[in-house]
């Protein structure tokens, strides 16, 4: 884990700013997190009524991630966490990271280039998690901050926690506006269209 950069969050807009597609980092310091999609839902709700939400998020390092907890005495125990799929968000990220200035967004499967140039105005990078890197995510996990909206099942619920070298995590989208997904769909488009146009040549003999 030592081969990995670890940047103490909060992460400043400068370190967000230096870091290149392809880095691979850990982290240390407190993170907000969440899998729900009536999560994001109610966080943009509170937006549009100019209320506050309960857990400050200004700025923050904030992740897709699903967690399994339990109550125990003197708060909650999470007992494992794992990245859920970024693109379900995508229509309700913008609005989010440009509200909050989010310096961090992570999960896995990447956001789309609305919110790729929502993290570039405000100076954000998103993360992408390790798939089934679950022990990993869980044995950073220092202690839990704060849990809100409770009503919600736990994995739908907004938690501050401490990390210690969380990842590694790859920077997938940088704070410029670049986006490995998107090299990859130009890539794959390209391959595609060469291998069809082989298939036809073939075809045509």
């Amino acid at each position: 884990m030592d081969t990995f950069p670890n940047i103490q969050l909060p992460m400043s807009r400068e370190t967000a700013e230096s870091l290149k597609l392809g880095d691979m980092i850990t982290l240390t310091g407190p993170i907000k997190a969440t899998a729900g999609m009536p999560t994001h839902q109610r966080i943009l709700d509170f937006i549009d009524e100019g209320k506050q939400i309960p857990i400050d998020l200004v700025e923050a390092a904030f992740f897709h991630l699903g967690s399994y907890s339990r109550d125990a005495e003197g708060g909650m125990e999470v007992l494992y966490m794992n990245p859920t799929t970024s693109t379900r968000f995508n229509h309700m990220m913008p609005k989010i990271i440009r509200h909050f200035r989010l310096r961090c967004v992570g999960g896995k499967g990447g956001l789309n280039t609305a919110c790729a140039e929502a993290l570039k105005e405000v100076g954000g990078v998103y993360l992408s998690f390790l798939g089934g890197g679950a022990p990993l995510h869980s044995k950073a996990i220092q202690k839990i901050e704060q849990v809100a909206w409770t009503d919600l099942v736990s994995h739908y619920r907004l938690v501050a926690m401490d990390v210690a070298e969380l990842g590694p995590l790859t920077v997938a989208i940088d704070a410029h506006g670049n986006s490995l997904y998107d090299n990859l769909d130009r890539s794959a488009q390209e391959r595609r269209d060469q291998i069809i146009e082989k298939m036809n040549q073939t075809r045509a003999r």
